[in-house]
């Protein structure tokens, strides 16, 4: 059982923290999903968010005027030496950015 966990790889991806009251956005790709999105949330609920303006709304107006979600997820290959996905996470990121810019959606200040 030990090594089996040992061999699970965790979900790759991008999420999003949306705002209802002003439409705004927070965007970032991870090579951990559960564990990037625990961490925003941890971030954000004791003020220590590196996105200053997403910090003060996120305490100025609450956390239940945002909702965090998974936007995509990016398989491993099926080549087993390719480790490292920093890329391929910037680009799906990328593409995420300009599909919500069109939407007419606005991002918080990185």
């Amino acid at each position: 059982m030990k090594e089996k966990y040992l061999q699970m790889k965790p979900e790759m991806g991008v999420f999003i923290v949306r705002s209802h009251f002003n439409n705004k956005c927070y965007i970032e790709g991870t090579k951990n999903l559960k564990g990037a999105i625990n961490s925003t949330k941890f971030r954000l609920k004791y003020g220590s968010h590196p996105n200053e303006e997403l910090q003060k709304e996120w305490q100025e107006y609450g956390e239940t005027n945002f909702t965090i979600e998974v936007l995509d997820n990016l398989e491993y290959e099926k080549d087993e030496l390719k480790t490292d996905y920093t890329e391929d996470l910037i680009l799906l990121q990328k593409i995420w950015e300009e599909k919500i810019s069109k939407e007419g959606v606005l991002f918080y200040k990185k």
